[in-house]
């Protein structure tokens, strides 16, 4: 089976990939679900700030938590693999070593990053990538929060040389194909996809990970990056600094039918037991 591809953006952008997805623009497509808040409420799970510490484990567990309630979210297309991206942390400008040190610092940040950023007692500005090295740089923003890959990949390293580990959250992921073209592949590519779709979000979270690794490495290495983490009573604090924005999910998407409370304890779970195979990245 032949697979073209095209560059991001080409035949849908990246808030309405799933819908070209759904009318056939696309055969398959990659997306975030939260670029559509509240069209994706069992997957937004995985996304709310309950320290993954790793992508691989937070991919593992948005797969398993997709399979078991093969929710409706997903019912107008096939489902070929989910992934997220590796943990949140702070790209900063000025040395962040303490939850006190983010009073009032304006960040870039995007998504659900915002109402976490905020409860931890910073500004999030919202702004697309492409102007957060100008901002950054004319001290609009005192830097990012984001996966730490673009420390090297975009070269954040340059304008932000400290770095605090804190785990915040990760962003989820989804490559889904369009109905009517899986329906007309053969049955035994069928299998094949199916059987690899757990295998994809151990390998995809395998992957960036090793890539924020090395993108830190290199950081490090190359231009002096100085990377810190908050003491054990600062980290402490930031389950119950966020608790709120759990407590809004469960009784949001128990209001929409959904069982809120089971859901994230499925999530804690599956978090718990896939990091017993991937032990915990600090």
């Amino acid at each position: 089976m032949a697979i073209q591809t095209f560059p991001g953006g080409t035949l849908a952008g990246a808030k309405n990939m799933y819908d070209g997805v759904v009318s056939g623009v696309a055969d398959i497509g990659n997306f975030s679900m939260s670029y559509q808040p509240g069209r994706f409420p069992v997957s937004e799970a995985v996304d709310l700030p309950l320290g993954f510490t790793n992508a691989k484990v937070a991919s593992l567990t948005l797969d398993a938590l997709i399979n078991k309630y093969n929710p409706k979210e997903f019912e107008e297309v096939k489902l070929i693999a989910l992934f997220t991206c590796p943990p949140s942390n702070f790209m900063t400008t000025v040395p962040v070593k303490s939850l006190a040190d983010l009073s009032g610092l304006e960040l870039r940040v995007s998504g659900t990053g915002l109402d976490v950023i905020k409860r931890l007692g910073a500004t999030g500005v919202a702004m697309p990538q492409s102007e957060t090295p100008d901002a950054i740089q004319k001290g609009v923003v005192k830097g990012m929060v984001s996966s730490l890959e673009v420390l090297k990949d975009m070269n954040y390293a340059t304008y932000c040389p400290n770095v605090t580990m804190a785990n915040l959250y990760v962003v989820s992921f989804a490559v889904v194909m369009n109905k009517a073209k899986w329906e007309s592949l053969p049955d035994e590519v069928k299998t094949v996809i199916d059987a690899l779709r757990t295998e994809q979000a151990r390998w995809t979270g395998e992957y960036v990970d090793q890539h924020v690794e090395d993108a830190l490495e290199w950081s490090k290495t190359d231009k002096g990056e100085q990377v810190y983490t908050f003491s054990a009573e600062d980290q402490a604090k930031i389950p119950e600094l966020v608790k709120p924005m759990i407590d809004e999910y469960i009784t949001r998407v128990t209001a929409a039918g959904l069982p809120g409370a089971q859901i994230i304890e499925d999530v804690k779970a599956l978090k718990a037991q896939f990091e017993q195979e991937a032990p915990k990245q600090q």
